[in-house]
């Protein structure tokens, strides 16, 4: 009798043991996507990012998983960070770091696993050739671009630098598209404005009186949803590695990516080289680039564009810092 009950015990143990087994084989499984939610993020010339969807770079990686990329146009860092928020984005290929600043600020997070580039060339205050020669001449002139970006920063550095403060200017809000046929217009003495709208504006007459050298450090990012990130982290380093694997290809292939990059925005070959040269792409950020962050902090909190600060340690991962 004691026999049978020890039998029953043993029989007991290895039945629950094996449904632990079970549930927990079931539940790994259940954390493996089924599809991954990516940005597609082709401006200001993002060519890494073009290159791993035309190539499917992505999809031939993830194969194998069964986990499906579906690709989200979505040009805007702010809104790719709503994306991220309401959890119907997992990455945000391209991203600003104000924009992610912004997000962790507004109670939204938004990790940094890598960085994209350091495109200083691909921002500038742009004037026409019969307005102000320098930053200095901006005193008393109207300017637009998108405030609480990049750009803006950008103004009120080389404002700052030369002496002068934003008040020293009439700044408009204005999108890059509206800036610029402002200032063709004769509406605005200078414009914010980014790539290839800097390349088509100099070629109308304009000219570049200051970039981010100097001024500002942009930084693009990728971005990732947190829950999406504790949950597979193996595959958000995944991710990053195919972005290497791009990056190495358009070394190797610079004609073959060029043209990718010509048919995506449709420009010419001559201004995909520009823009190519402008980006200055890099996989991680330089702890320089994390202080620089905390400098996007202190401009938006004196915009007032966030009512606390934030630290940039409690988003950028270590594994995005070389």
């Amino acid at each position: 009798m004691k026999h049978r009950y020890t039998i029953s015990i043993l029989t007991f143990v290895f039945v629950a043991l094996a449904m632990i087994l079970f549930v927990s084989a079931a539940q790994a499984e259940r954390d493996t996507p089924d599809e991954i939610n990516i940005s597609y993020v082709k401006s200001p010339f993002n060519l890494p990012i073009m290159v791993m969807r035309n190539l499917e770079l992505l999809e031939e990686e993830f194969a194998d998983d069964g986990i499906e990329i579906v690709w989200h146009e979505i040009t805007s860092g702010a809104r790719q960070a709503e994306a991220i928020a309401a959890g119907s984005l997992d990455i945000a290929s391209v991203i600003n770091s104000t924009s992610v600043v912004l997000a962790n600020a507004a109670g939204n997070e938004v990790l940094i696993p890598a960085a994209f580039s350091r495109p200083e060339q691909t921002f500038g205050i742009v004037t026409m050739e019969s307005g102000p020669a320098s930053v200095e001449e901006l005193a008393g002139k109207r300017v637009a671009g998108p405030k609480g970006t990049v750009l803006h920063q950008i103004l009120v550095a080389a404002l700052d630098n030369a002496g002068m403060s934003e008040g020293d200017v009439e700044f408009f809000s204005m999108g890059l598209p509206d800036a610029r046929t402002a200032l063709l217009s004769g509406e605005i003495d200078a414009a914010l404005l980014a790539a290839s709208l800097i390349i088509r504006t100099t070629e109308a007459g304009g000219r570049v009186i200051a970039t981010a050298e100097g001024n500002a450090i942009p930084k693009l990012v990728v971005g990732v949803r947190p829950a999406f990130y504790e949950r597979n982290g193996d595959l958000v380093g995944r991710y990053v590695e195919v972005q290497n694997d791009a990056m190495r290809y358009i070394e190797e292939n610079l004609e073959e990516a060029l043209a990718i990059g010509v048919e995506e925005h449709g420009i010419t070959i001559e201004d995909a080289r520009t823009l190519y040269g402008w980006a200055d792409f890099t996989m991680t950020l330089q702890q320089d680039d994390v202080e620089s962050i905390r400098d996007d902090v202190s401009f938006l909190l004196s915009q007032g564009l966030i009512d606390e600060s934030v630290d940039p340690d409690s988003f950028v991962l270590p594994e995005a810092v070389e």
